[in-house]
């Protein structure tokens, strides 16, 4: 590190779980987020700012006057643009040392797994299953740890999938593809909007951990947060052996 990243991160290198080699690997590391909306803005603005290298957002929609009463990276004059170009302007402006790439397109499975292949943790902020357990089979592919957060209404939930040891459960472990399981997104539900910064915020705190190795990361572990009574609630979770996508 130079002078100049001393001083930046100084706050950071003070902290003797992150220290200056901890502080190093956040620097050169590279993130990808998938979703550049409620949960990827503020995820994306403090893993930024704390200094990581490359930052890869991938989002195919467009910014509208809806997103913007939570979807922080954004502003009036970004409405109509593609929200992973506006994003990625805006951590430019955040941290002109953090390297933004824009990927304004929804990945086919082959950019997903080829994007997925070179990041060193993954930070999923969709609101479709169909993506979610996309983005979870490549990340278990190639044994990249992934960062998966959720908020509708008041509700907001966290895990962490790292299998880089493959007795680590997955997503699917967790929520099974084809399940009846009912989907809601905030775009008929509503969302409560700090909501979607309280579970961005702290997916960023989980991916900075993963990468840094310090602390224990949310793996095996589903974190519940009801923001309207201020609950938070923590549910445990294994690995299934008969699991379609990482079982034996």
């Amino acid at each position: 590190m130079n002078d100049d990243q001393l001083l930046r991160y100084s706050r950071h290198i003070l902290l003797p779980e992150l220290d200056i080699a901890g502080q190093e690997a956040i620097i050169k590391s590279r993130v990808l987020i998938i979703g550049a909306g409620g949960l990827g803005s503020p995820a994306a603005m403090y893993l930024a700012s704390a200094g990581v290298g490359t930052i890869i957002l991938a989002d195919g929609d467009t910014v509208d006057l809806t997103n913007l009463q939570r979807q922080i990276m954004h502003r009036n004059d970004s409405v109509g643009r593609f929200k992973a170009e506006s994003g990625r302007d805006t951590l430019n402006r955040l941290n002109p040392e953090t390297v933004a790439v824009a990927l304004p397109q929804r990945l086919d499975a082959g950019l997903l797994e080829a994007h997925i292949a070179e990041a060193d943790v993954v930070l999923d902020c969709t609101d479709n299953f169909a993506t979610r357990h996309a983005i979870n089979r490549a990340c278990v592919k190639f044994a990249k740890p992934l960062v998966s957060g959720a908020a509708v209404r008041f509700d907001g939930q966290l895990s962490v999938f790292d299998k880089r040891d493959a007795n680590n459960p997955c997503y699917h472990c967790l929520f099974p593809d084809g399940e009846d399981v009912e989907e809601t997104r905030c775009a008929v539900m509503g969302v409560f909007a700090p909501i979607t910064g309280i579970v961005g915020t702290m997916q960023a705190a989980e991916a900075l951990k993963v990468i840094a190795g310090c602390g224990e990361p949310l793996v095996g572990r589903l974190l519940l947060i009801n923001a309207l009574g201020m609950e938070l609630r923590t549910v445990r979770y294994g690995r299934d052996a008969e699991c379609a996508v990482c079982g034996s």
